[in-house]
């Protein structure tokens, strides 16, 4: 599991991106790949699984 932090997340698409620790890299994550809902400036916990347009954030849990 990664850890990162949400760069922006449209709950009303239904999409955003996460940015993990340590990386500039930006990260795809879709509403299907939420466990809770999430929003801006979040810390999240997530796996990385690959997508048709490059890597995808699931799994994506807050954490404290």
């Amino acid at each position: 599991m990664e850890t990162g932090t949400v760069k922006f997340y449209d709950d009303a698409k239904g999409f955003g991106f996460i940015i993990p620790d340590g990386t500039e890299e930006e990260i795809f994550v879709h509403h299907t790949g939420l466990i809770h809902e999430i929003e801006a400036g979040d810390r999240v916990q997530f796996s990385v699984k690959a997508g048709k347009k490059g890597p995808n954030a699931v799994d994506v849990t807050r954490v404290a």
